[in-house]
């Protein structure tokens, strides 16, 4: 049920911050396909990967789980110089559109209150996958450069779907995917603004919450 606030701020958030001829579905399948782009690209230039540099994989999933974690924690719920655009964006907009007790979209006009715009997704990947594969190139070796990006892509990919699925409606199909109406709840409580604060940071897999003991659980249902 949503209540009178939120429902105004929606509205004034439809009217105001969503562009004429936004189309939710293209700016979806935009970052998919650059996803998926990326990996074609990367898996085409991998040559004889050796046992060694298949460790990449595991090191890059556990860093990005913890960039998502300090990002999502220290970034997006707090006002950083030079960054306040990223805190404006997720805690006074998507954490206003999206309430513990409003969580779905109403309309694929609503996907920009959840997903990444693709400028700054494009962002991302140049200032910071780039020279990171540079580098890796110069210490260690191609493949494992590539290695490095495709599962850092992937991983943002997992991302940008997960928190999609957990904005549809309870009765979605996607919710009868394995694992992800457990972790649905877990993002539930984090749209709660008496924990958003305090827990649930992990929007995907909720490693780094529990390494630092700030995974919230309300219920039993939420184990």
């Amino acid at each position: 049920m949503i209540d009178a606030k939120t429902s105004e701020y929606r509205d004034r958030y439809r009217r105001e911050l969503i562009p004429d001829g936004y189309s939710g579905r293209l700016h979806f399948t935009l970052i998919l396909g650059f996803v998926f782009a990326v990996l074609a690209i990367g898996a085409l230039r991998l040559e004889n990967v050796q046992p060694l540099e298949w460790l990449v994989v595991p090191l890059t999933f556990l860093y990005a789980n913890l960039a998502e974690y300090l990002g999502h924690r220290f970034v997006m719920h707090r006002r950083r110089p030079g960054l306040g655009m990223i805190y404006e964006r997720h805690t006074l907009q998507h954490h206003r559109f999206f309430t513990h007790e409003a969580m779905q979209f109403d309309s694929s006009d609503d996907f920009r209150a959840v997903l990444f715009p693709p400028m700054l997704m494009i962002f991302f990947a140049i200032a910071f996958a780039l020279p990171v594969g540079f580098l890796l190139t110069w210490l260690f070796s191609s493949n494992v450069a590539w290695l490095f990006v495709m599962t850092a892509l992937s991983y943002y990919g997992c991302y940008e779907i997960l928190h999609f699925a957990f904005h549809q409606a309870e009765d979605s199909w996607i919710m009868r995917l394995p694992g992800v109406k457990k972790m649905r709840r877990l993002h539930l409580s984090h749209h709660d603004p008496a924990i958003m604060q305090k827990g649930n940071f992990n929007i995907t897999w909720p490693i780094c919450d529990v390494l630092f003991g700030t995974r919230v659980v309300k219920s039993a249902n939420d184990v």
